[in-house]
């Protein structure tokens, strides 16, 4: 019982504390804004205890994943839903019907908003399956997912931002995001780069830094 409630806290304490973590940056020196209204602090809190309350009764698995099986599983999952969605998101901004029904309020604004939730669940939550992931697995891809996209989504361009971490332009990051609601037929996958490189997508201009002062 005890080893249940350290895996609930690590997951969603961490999940939680990633959104909290941008109140403190909306006056930053160098921002990339939206116009979004604000959500009031019960939407988070209500949205955190049903979380909680949904994994009150989870039965969690005897043995803990390997830290390799772990490592290996998120990534595979990442690139996984980095295909799905890359041709997931191409077909909405080809096929008319698909942009104007689902996808074009998403492109409301020049810059993206990130309170958005940009996470399609559907793949999110079958990915693990396909890939037969230790729980432990599911939860580390499912808030390194979360947490880097909200990070996509910010609109903060961190020195510490996981576009900068990683080399080459492997991944993409906010600016690449931010290029795609600037020129909507471009940098379509979600995190890495490959795939809009593969298919003449990709859009390697950084979009205009605005300031607080501007």
């Amino acid at each position: 019982m005890e080893f249940k409630w350290i895996y609930l806290f690590i997951y969603n304490v961490s999940t939680y504390l990633c959104i909290f973590f941008f109140f403190f940056f909306k006056e930053a020196s160098t921002i990339l804004s939206s116009n979004s209204r604000s959500n009031p602090a019960s939407t988070l809190l209500h949205s955190a205890g049903v979380t909680l309350y949904n994994h009150v009764s989870l039965v969690l698995p005897a043995s803990v994943a390997y830290l390799l099986e772990l490592i290996v599983g998120v990534i595979g999952n990442l690139l996984l839903f980095d295909f799905q969605y890359f041709f997931w998101h191409l077909l909405h901004h080809r096929i008319r019907w698909l942009y104007v029904t689902f996808h074009a309020i998403h492109h409301n604004y020049s810059s993206p908003c990130w309170w958005e939730l940009v996470t399609i669940g559907f793949w999110t939550t079958l990915n693990p399956i396909i890939l037969r992931c230790h729980l432990l697995t599911t939860w580390a891809f499912m808030l390194l997912h979360v947490n880097v996209s909200i990070e996509d989504h910010s609109g903060y361009d961190f020195p510490w931002s996981t576009s900068r971490l990683i080399p080459l332009g492997i991944y993409g990051g906010p600016s690449k995001h931010g290029v795609h609601h600037q020129k909507p037929n471009t940098n379509f996958a979600p995190h890495f780069s490959h795939w809009d490189k593969i298919f003449g997508t990709h859009d390697p201009i950084l979009f205009k830094t605005r300031h607080k002062d501007d």
